[in-house]
């Protein structure tokens, strides 16, 4: 399929840890309906079974609702569920072993930290990246986060779009103007808010103010 540049501009990545008794399709439904143009599931303590049963409920709500869907990791759960493509990490399937198994018609993200790995993603058949981390993120407190320079330099280096990923909030999100981005990954700064469809406007009118 046709990636939409615009699509990219806020781009949500899911997170179960902040539901406090909301339903994971009542977030998801709030944050496209604020403007997010993608969701990626992503489930790293689901078993199989649970994993895809919840893709299978979440992949046509996306559809329904015009956003993209796309599984984080888990090729087969793509497959299976009929999302439009899935992410992978530079730990998790490779980029080419992702695309051979997807085929030309879904899409191919890669998360990247430097020049080498963007060049290295968009030879291997990458649609887009997602690099970081921009800042200190809690969701992956290991990941160091990249300097202004550096996410400058993947966006210059490719030709494919790039969204940055890793503690962005609504707070920070316009210190990434200039570095030629096409949208922002957001995980907390939807899922944690007790108000995702307000917060998603929030940060697509900051997105859209990127100068890049």
């Amino acid at each position: 399929m046709e990636l939409k540049r615009e699509a990219l501009r806020l781009y949500a990545v899911t997170d179960r840890a902040w539901l406090s008794g909301r339903t994971l399709d009542g977030q998801v439904e709030d944050v496209i309906r604020g403007g997010a143009g993608i969701v990626q599931l992503r489930e790293k303590a689901l078993d199989d079974a649970a994993f895809l049963a919840e893709a299978r409920r979440i992949v046509p709500l996306c559809r329904a609702l015009g956003a993209v869907s796309i599984i984080n990791d888990r090729v087969d759960i793509a497959l299976a569920s009929g999302a439009d493509g899935v992410h992978v990490g530079q730990e998790d399937m490779a980029a080419a072993r992702a695309r051979a198994a997807l085929g030309p018609n879904r899409l191919v993200g890669v998360s990247v930290h430097n020049v080498d790995e963007a060049l290295a993603a968009q030879a291997a058949g990458a649609d887009y990246l997602g690099v970081g981390a921009a800042f200190a993120s809690h969701t992956k407190a290991e990941a160091r986060p990249l300097t202004r320079e550096v996410i400058r330099a993947v966006t210059r280096a490719v030709r494919i779009p790039v969204v940055a990923i890793g503690g962005i909030t609504a707070e920070n999100i316009l210190e990434l103007s200039g570095c030629g981005l096409a949208g922002v990954a957001v995980v907390s700064a939807l899922f944690a808010q007790p108000d995702a469809k307000a917060a998603a406007r929030r940060m697509l009118a900051l997105s859209q103010a990127l100068d890049g």
